[in-house]
Formats: structure tokens, sequence, C-alpha cells
């Protein structure tokens, strides 16, 4: 599914806003809008189950939203339009969220991250595909 798919322009809008609808999703935005990053690093940014991540990563790769980067055994998913981000700031600074509000959630990790992007000296041997949705 891609959002552009619609015949009728309002269709596609209340579409976009329907797939933003969900505070996760909101989050993984907001969190790959700070650098690609692998569903183990939502994980840890994000606390939040591997599945819930993966179930709306393919929402928003199938709505066109996200893309991935494979590098080796590794998934990354990336904005695929950087101008979500200001959408989403616009929409929070319109219902009087305060500017960095959104980004105290997404700002330190609840627990480490293991991929190759955050431990680089490590990235022999670890394998976060298992974590990763098939693309």
């Amino acid at each position: 599914m891609n959002i552009s798919n619609q015949t009728i322009p309002e269709e596609n809008v209340a579409e976009f806003f329907r797939i933003l609808g969900q505070p996760m999703r909101v989050q993984i935005l907001l969190t790959i809008g700070q650098g690609e990053a692998c569903v183990c690093h939502l994980e840890a940014y994000l606390g939040l189950r591997q599945a819930a991540i993966s179930q709306h990563l393919m929402v928003l790769r199938d709505a066109g939203l996200v893309i991935t980067n494979r590098d080796g055994r590794n998934i990354f998913y990336r904005l695929a339009m950087p101008e979500l981000l200001k959408v989403v700031h616009q929409a929070a600074k319109i219902i009087g969220i305060l500017p960095g509000e959104l980004e105290r959630s997404t700002a330190q990790p609840v627990f480490p991250c293991s991929c190759p992007h955050c431990n680089p000296d490590k990235s022999e041997g670890l394998d976060c595909s298992h974590l990763s949705v098939v693309s």
C-alpha cells in the first residue's frame, strides 16, 4: 500500500493521518528521524517489544514512509522523506506541545543496543536480522 494510490486527494490525506494515528508509529518516526536504526536499536530506545515494532514498521514501510537499507545481515530503517518530522513537529506545535517534548522519550536508550551502528567494535558476530521485518 502506498498512500498516493488513492484517487481522491482528501482520501490520501486521511490515510496519511490514519497511518500516523498510532503513538508507537510517531515514536518510531521520531527515533529513525535522528538516523537510521535497526529493530534492536528501536527496542533499546523505545523499550518496546520487537514484534510490535516490526508490525508498525511494516505498516510504515508499506505506506512508503520508511525505507530499508541492508548492511550484511542487518536491516536498517530510515525516513523515506525527512519532511515527515516537520509534519509531526508542526502537529505537536498546533496542539500545544512545546519544542523538545517529543524527543524526550527517544533521547536515551532504555537498555544498551548491540547493533553494529551503536557498537561498531562489536559488529562481528552480531546479528540483529532476527529482529527485523523481512524486506
